[in-house]
């Protein structure tokens, strides 16, 4: 069984289809995912995903609920009042998507520094994982992490790209790491592909960050060039090409680490 701790299935990629998306994520043997909030709405949509399959398929979807770094700007009191009912949902298991974004600023990073110290402490107070982004925001996210690293119940660094000294940097705090099909891009992944073994094997979780991030290393890619939680094969397959574990101890491992962080059903 493989865990997809990270999909954007309220994407409007995947508005025709979740059904088949969701059944042939089963038949590639991964049997849970983790729908990521990036708003309020978002976060919202995703839930209501959780509450439509639950019948159809049990026990195998889940959210998160928060707000990116790049709608910050939207945080306030009503934000926040949603945020604290979304995360009473039985189907929400971590707080985020969320942290700082210096890549792009599409909110300032004062109102990116706010929001993501909310999440923080919303977190913390109700003893949820945190579901973390970071581009180019390194050393002030460790920062603000520090700060609150005693009382943080824990936290993944979703999708994760930085450099080793970054990665160490999260390692050394007791943060998980998220791996994508970045590993498997020859462009863009090389130095991820040379630092994945340094990630101690219980701290690392695999997800596809669908629909983006395809794996470039698939002998078939898909014509629409969408990525989809049955990919994740081809992230555990570039996650093994790099460690000297075998796809079905990392598979295992992994699992069993995304069941404990997310407090999944065994």
């Amino acid at each position: 069984m493989l865990i997809d701790i990270g999909v954007n299935l309220s994407n409007v990629r995947f508005e025709k289809d979740i059904e088949a998306v969701l059944e042939r994520a089963q038949e590639a043997g991964v049997e849970r995912l983790i729908l990521t909030g990036t708003s309020i709405e978002e976060s919202q949509v995703v839930v209501a995903i959780c509450n439509q399959y639950a019948q159809q398929f049990p026990a195998m979807l889940y959210a998160t609920a928060g707000i990116h770094p790049h709608e910050a700007s939207t945080y306030n009191r009503t934000a926040a009042a949603a945020l604290r009912e979304l995360a009473a949902h039985p189907s929400v298991v971590a707080i985020g998507e969320t942290g700082l974004d210096f890549n792009r600023n599409f909110s300032s990073q004062k109102d990116q520094q706010k929001a993501f110290e909310a999440h923080i402490e919303l977190a913390i107070e109700l003893q949820m994982p945190l579901f973390l982004h970071e581009r180019d925001a390194s050393k002030r996210q460790i920062e603000i992490l520090n700060t609150y690293r005693d009382t943080i119940c824990d936290a993944v660094i979703h999708c994760f790209t930085g450099n080793k000294k970054t990665l160490f940097s999260y390692l050394d705090m007791d943060l998980h790491i998220g791996i994508t099909g970045w590993v498997c891009d020859e462009r863009r992944g090389l130095e991820l592909q040379k630092i994945i073994a340094n990630i101690p094997l219980n701290r690392l979780m695999i997800e596809t960050d669908a629909p983006y991030l395809t794996p470039r290393t698939m002998s078939k890619k898909p014509k629409n060039g969408r990525n989809e939680p049955a990919f994740l094969t081809a992230v555990l397959a570039g996650v093994g090409a790099q460690r000297n574990e075998s796809e079905d101890e990392i598979a295992t491992a992994t699992t069993a680490t995304a069941i404990k962080f997310f407090n999944l059903p065994g």
